[in-house]
């Protein structure tokens, strides 16, 4: 076997010292926007240096800058996936009712809607679990405040993707490629809207802004990441349960928005992030990846970054060879499975890893085959036990690009 190449799904811990300096941050008259200094900026250039060598050293070789420039609340340092890009689009604004307290939607045939995010159908059959603060579920309030579409949309983060552009591209080495995550429109515009005339209108219009972001990107050499649990979370966000067919054309709507917001660009440098959220709860309503595919696999992607270690969704590989046997994996699309997990402090042993990488480089080759995190480190695990997991990674990594491999 050839080397298999290594990254993460972006989330990595911050250093106390940028923990620090963010809680220090005020925010800006609309309630959610972080104000930043370039005092701030420096102390993120250099923790973007520091991580990306941590990742060099623990064997990854598609680093990422931990999203270290991006922030939700001075108090946490995950959740920052979709808090950030609140800061870099105007036409947002605090309201009274937002999509994480307002009221529980119903859907009906042929009128599929997402509930709000306290009425999914997970944490209802677990109401006890979730509203026991020992359970260490950790979604009882959001990260920052949620701010409601009330206006235009325009993109207004062309700094702020700058300052990240420049952090990453100047800790990483000549020849050496890295990765910077945005968020998708489809995962964007779960904020309620009050100002688009439908849901289709609201996601087609964050296609447009975000373009601004993805092309930044790409235009510096870097790999656009896309994160979209929507596309499989979404699931869990619609009561009652919709048939897979009505949400296979709820989800469809999703994948032609981000098609949209990423013509032009080119496919290699575009990774698509599919996860079913990284909270620790139950996920009993999870949908099987088998049923979304068929949708999902019509993104102009180059590579998707996808769950594949956790309890919940390791059995999966299977699905994916049944997809590539029946001829819905494209011939160049690049697997990017998560073989170690963000829902478990154990460290999972490097030739497990090397076991569940081999699954996926038997189905689509290793040259196809990038290893990684189920979903971001940052928050969910401690620093030490994320390290530890990422030194596994790369080891496993390692063992399974040996030719004298062997994999039970």
């Amino acid at each position: 076997m050839s080397e298999i190449q290594t990254t993460t799904a972006g989330s990595l811990p911050r250093t106390s010292a940028l923990l620090d300096a963010n809680a220090s941050r005020t925010f800006a008259e609309d309630g959610f926007t972080l104000e930043s200094t370039p005092e701030f900026e420096s102390l993120v250039g250099e923790a973007v240096a520091d991580v990306v060598e941590r990742q060099r050293r623990a064997g990854i070789t598609q680093p990422g800058d931990g999203e270290f420039g991006k922030a939700s609340s001075s108090s946490v340092d995950y959740g920052a996936w979709w808090g950030y890009s609140f800061q870099r689009v105007n036409g947002l604004s605090l309201t009274e009712v937002n999509a994480f307290n307002e009221p529980a939607r119903q859907s009906s045939p042929g009128n599929v809607v997402l509930t709000s995010f306290l009425d999914r159908r997970d944490r209802q059959a677990f109401a006890d679990a979730y509203a026991d603060p020992e359970a260490g579920i950790g979604t009882g309030r959001n990260a920052t405040a949620f701010p409601t579409t009330t206006g235009a949309l325009s993109y207004r983060g062309q700094d702020a993707v700058a300052a990240d552009i420049a952090h990453l591209r100047g800790a990483l080495r000549e020849g050496e490629t890295g990765f910077l995550t945005a968020i998708a429109p489809g995962s964007a515009a779960r904020v309620r809207n009050e100002y688009y005339p439908s849901d289709e209108a609201h996601i087609e219009a964050w296609a447009d802004v975000l373009r601004e972001e993805y092309r930044a990107i790409t235009d510096a050499g870097l790999i656009l990441q896309l994160d979209d649990p929507s596309l499989a979370e979404n699931w869990d966000q619609i009561t009652p349960e919709p048939t897979v067919a009505e949400y296979q054309q709820f989800t469809s709507i999703r994948i032609e928005a981000i098609n949209r917001a990423i013509e032009g660009l080119p496919k290699e440098q575009v990774r698509l992030h599919l996860c079913w959220g990284s909270w620790h709860g139950p996920h009993s309503t999870d949908i099987d990846v088998r049923h979304i595919l068929p949708v999902v696999l019509q993104a102009k992607v180059g590579s998707i970054s996808f769950e594949a270690a956790n309890a919940r969704h390791e059995h999966e590989w299977a699905q994916w060879a049944d997809a590539a046997a029946d001829g819905l994996i494209p011939d160049d699309l690049v697997l990017v499975p998560g073989v170690v997990g963000h829902s478990t402090n154990l460290i999972e042993h490097p030739d497990l890893v090397a076991q569940r990488i081999q699954r996926y480089t038997d189905i689509v080759g290793a040259d196809r085959v990038i290893a990684s995190t189920d979903c971001g480190l940052g928050g969910r695990v401690h620093p030490d036990i994320a390290w530890a997991k990422l030194e596994t990674l790369g080891e496993g990594a390692r063992r399974a690009g040996r030719p004298a491999a062997v994999i039970a």
